[in-house]
């Protein structure tokens, strides 16, 4: 069997900060026992007006299960309190999905057979050309982890053409050093995301058997190198149904809200993904985490940080999307590919997971309206 790398351990190419912020959520996350909690501590949580830690705690214990209907109604009066009615529309573009790590639940992984594109500038444009006649004006653009295949000269020449069309951009990349973050963001990235995937180390280290995401600590300090970087905002998430979920969103909620504390200029936001059959593996399923489950988690970082936007991807069906954004979500894609390339016509690449709502970019603004929302494109002005 080959020897794997120490997960824990940095790569040489790999920034250090000085930080303890890792321990502070580790220790916090293996800490929280939510079975411990009671009605008792729900109820209280309910009635505060701003939440703590603890309340967070209680707030994603089993005990808080009785009580999803009142916590949705909670959250909702947080998310209007202050989003007010406004629903952002969003969608994602994948460029590339050539990829140097071995995930053993994601379809990109690089053992898995699929079919491999990269998207050259000229196609990148015409893709966004065409998402930009829908209305929208955000893109998240991704990329599979391959810095080789995809690194950051041709990530930033994209968001410079994305900067042409859209307000708003978004990355969904491989985890960088802050200085590569801070050039990405002068060829006119805003936000970066980072899937944390499990934030339990030993089964992190099980999951990620080779190449630079198989580095814990580099990946959960990558929110921080990019706010170092420039960028004005950044989101969390764990995927649902990969370990624990119920310590796996205590853990995504513990890292933003420290994050947030340290940097309070940055724009904290939260994605929800649960696990999705992928090519070639259709038997991958999130492990205990059904709609309610989902709702729960939710709610419980609305509760926690009122401010930050959370993001419901076409991971999930129809109906939960269209429900969650009157509760709790105030971020929807729409006209999704995860194929790459496809917008213009034929895929050139295979996607990476399946999608649940396959609607387009009308039909999605329809729904938001139908609830009695607002469908914004974008807030955002440069001056």
């Amino acid at each position: 069997m080959e020897q794997r790398i120490n997960h824990m351990e940095y790569l040489p190419d790999m920034e250090v900060l000085d930080s303890s912020m890792l321990d502070e959520v580790i220790s916090s996350m293996n800490a929280y026992d939510y079975d411990k909690y009671t009605a008792a501590d729900v109820r209280r949580a309910l009635n505060h007006d701003s939440r703590t830690p603890e309340d967070f705690a209680a707030l994603l214990s089993p005990a808080a299960m009785p009580f999803l209907e009142e916590i949705a109604k909670k959250a909702q009066e947080e998310t209007r309190k202050h989003f007010g009615n406004s629903i952002y529309m969003f969608t994602p573009l994948y460029i590339a999905n050539y990829c140097e790590n071995y995930c053993i639940y994601c379809g990109f992984n690089c053992h898995n057979k699929i079919k491999r594109a990269k998207l050259s500038m000229e196609e990148i444009e015409l893709e966004m050309k065409e998402i930009a006649k829908s209305g929208l004006q955000e893109i998240l653009i991704l990329t599979g982890e391959s810095k080789k295949m995809s690194d950051v000269e041709y990530i930033g020449e994209a968001c410079k053409i994305a900067r042409r069309y859209f307000k708003v951009v978004g990355l969904e990349v491989y985890p960088m050093n802050s200085s590569e973050y801070g050039y990405l963001h002068e060829c006119g990235a805003d936000f970066v995301t980072v899937f944390q995937e499990t934030y339990n180390s030993d089964k992190y280290e099980t999951l990620h058997l080779a190449g630079h995401k198989r580095i814990f600590p580099y990946r959960f300090y990558a929110q921080e190198r990019a706010i170092l970087g420039g960028m004005r905002g950044v989101g969390f998430a764990a995927l649902l149904g990969l370990d624990d979920f119920r310590k796996d969103a205590f853990a995504t909620g513990m890292h933003a809200y420290l994050l947030q504390r340290k940097y309070p200029h940055a724009e904290i936001a939260f994605s929800c993904p649960r696990l999705r059959p992928i090519i070639n593996n259709d038997k991958i399923n999130p492990k205990d985490v059904h709609e309610p489950q989902l709702l729960q988690v939710v709610c419980a970082y609305r509760l926690f940080m009122p401010f930050a936007n959370i993001t419901i991807s076409t991971r999930e069906c129809e109906r939960f999307r269209d429900n969650i954004i009157n509760i709790a979500a105030t971020k929807i894609s729409a006209g999704v590919n995860v194929g790459i390339g496809g917008h213009i016509g034929e895929e050139k690449g295979d996607e990476q997971f399946e999608i649940s709502d396959g609607r387009d970019v009308k039909a999605v603004y329809n729904a938001i309206e139908k609830q009695g929302l607002q469908p914004v494109m974008s807030d955002y002005i440069y001056v």
